[in-house]
């Protein structure tokens, strides 16, 4: 049976950052012999979009409110369902969406792979390559900081074993 890999990253929130994970991010996971789970496809968007085009007057505020529960659920059983987490770090501070999974997958000892492309310095000092507490997390189950998408093959192998 093929490990699973979850993708915690906020590139779906944008039609770039989508367009790079689809086109580069997702691709060379499956090149190094993993299935993907993907947050952003595993509530149906249909519905997402539905709720999402309700008038504010129209009981939006519970209907979000229920949205956000399914897909936060939704997301924890990818996260128990997976072998690893591959972890997009870019930004000036990680996604705290990001950072809250890195810590569901570090308590349930998952090993976590971490992509920082992004250059721009994030961490409370120069010894570490991001917010020092994610950087531990990743850390200490084995896993690593990559800064590049040629990366992703050989660091998923070693991060999370034979596929």
């Amino acid at each position: 049976m093929t490990k699973k890999i979850y993708v915690a990253s906020p590139f779906g929130f944008s039609e770039a950052g989508r367009d790079f994970m689809y086109r580069k991010l997702i691709p060379e996971i499956k090149r190094a012999g993993f299935e993907v789970i993907d947050p952003w496809k595993l509530t149906n968007q249909e519905y997402i979009d539905e709720i999402l085009a309700l008038p504010l007057d129209a009981g939006k505020p519970t209907c979000l409110k229920n949205m956000n529960r399914i897909i936060g659920s939704n997301n924890e059983k990818g996260i128990d369902r997976c072998h690893g987490i591959f972890a997009v770090l870019d930004g000036i501070d990680v996604d705290s969406g990001v950072a809250s999974e890195i810590g569901v997958g570090y308590g349930r000892n998952k090993p976590i792979l971490g992509y920082r492309s992004d250059f721009r310095l994030a961490s409370e000092n120069i010894g570490g390559k991001v917010n020092l507490q994610v950087e531990y997390w990743i850390m200490h189950r084995g896993g690593e900081i990559i800064s590049s998408v040629s990366d992703i093959v050989p660091a998923t192998r070693r991060v999370f074993g034979k596929p």
